[in-house]
């Protein structure tokens, strides 16, 4: 567990938090709820892959 933890492998990890969550939330919003709410989740699950794009971006450039 010696592995150096610099800014890459931080945005690295949440970039891959902010997929699943957002993968999360689209799926709940799709398959729990199908009524008017369904549509905030999946707007914030959208909302959560976008912002982990930016973060996949920033990597190298930080």
């Amino acid at each position: 567990m010696n592995k150096k933890t610099n800014k890459n492998t931080i945005l690295g990890w949440a970039t891959l938090i902010m997929i699943v969550m957002g993968l999360v939330l689209i799926a709940l919003g799709v398959f729990r709820y199908s009524e008017i709410s369904g549509w905030g989740f999946g707007a914030t699950g959208v909302g959560f892959l976008s912002i982990a794009w930016v973060f996949n971006e920033l990597k190298g450039r930080v």
